[in-house]
């Protein structure tokens, strides 16, 4: 089982060193690293790009042989994030896809090696049959199709965010899990590359798309996957008003209209902006993680 672990970089400094040496410290070795940069020109950022490629020609370099055999690098110009991701969809050699933006690593060096046993044990688990819902034995005679999710650790709050362990269309309505906690099969990503029409839900779009059209087992696993540095692109003032127009179109496209309003006035009512505050407030953050993961699992 190999994983193709994709970094995209623009003008990103050290943050494109701190984001690689955590994959290249993983206790599990069978994965490939892609970095996809998108025409830096930053100094810093210049001298760790050509260092990368260097290392990847000569197969030697600072990084060592073996390092530098998982490693590639292309450079060409991008219209965004999303435009750089699916261009580098293009060169996955692995099984699973894992995007980390840089400033993103992962939350410790036996990630992967978790992740590959959750992920053999469900394989085999569906081989055999096992314990099913209704949903998973209506889709055992189709091809596998997985998205595989943990959770993350926000840096900025200094919490654990837990994921919804069950993905139904009130989790899809509310928000899903982030690209960084999820492994996509790669040819999911290669059938339905991400929508460069939405700057910022992109990846709540293909989310959605391989929920309801592909229909994919999405599978939880107990795993902090990953260090989200957080206070991003997506959440910029001006991003977080287009954040929630393109959330409307794109819920509209993917659910009934009647559960929409449902879901809207469940949201209302339950006071989201509130919560979502207090989900941000370093000071607040913990306690609603604690509270949230026991709602989650019991």
């Amino acid at each position: 089982m190999t994983f193709s672990i994709i970094v995209v970089c623009l003008n990103a400094g050290e943050k494109l060193r701190e984001t690689i040496d955590s994959i290249l410290h993983q206790t599990w070795q069978d994965y490939e690293i892609i970095i996809k940069d998108g025409g830096s020109t930053e100094e810093v950022t210049r001298k760790y790009l050509d260092g990368y490629a260097k290392a990847c020609e000569t197969k030697h370099g600072q990084l060592g042989e073996e390092s530098a055999a998982k490693l590639r690098v292309y450079s060409s110009k991008d219209t965004g994030i999303y435009d750089a991701m699916n261009q580098a969809v293009e060169y996955v050699c692995g099984d699973y896809v894992l995007f980390l933006n840089c400033g993103d690593s992962f939350y410790d060096m036996h990630v992967l090696e978790r992740v590959s046993g959750k992920i053999r044990k469900q394989v085999q688990n569906r081989e055999t049959g096992g314990c099913e819902t209704d949903r998973e034995k209506a889709l055992r005679s189709e091809p596998s199709r997985y998205i595989f999710y943990g959770n993350i650790y926000e840096r900025l709050t200094g919490t654990q965010v837990q994921s919804n362990p069950v993905i139904d269309d009130f989790a899809c309505y509310r928000n899903v899990p982030c690209h960084q906690a999820c492994f996509y099969e790669a040819a999911l990503l290669r059938e339905k590359p991400f929508d460069t029409a939405y700057a910022v839900r992109a990846d709540y779009e293909h989310f959605l798309w391989c929920y309801y059209r592909a229909h994919v087992k999405t599978v939880y696993m107990p795993v902090t996957v990953a260090l989200y540095e957080g206070g991003g692109f997506s959440e910029t003032k001006e991003n977080e008003r287009r954040s929630r127009r393109e959330h409307r179109e794109i819920v509209n496209r993917y659910m009934p209209a009647a559960k929409v309003r449902k879901y809207r006035l469940i949201m209302a009512v339950t006071l989201a902006p509130v919560r979502t505050w207090i989900a941000k407030n370093p000071v607040t953050a913990g306690i609603y993680q604690k509270v949230k993961k026991v709602l989650y699992t019991g």
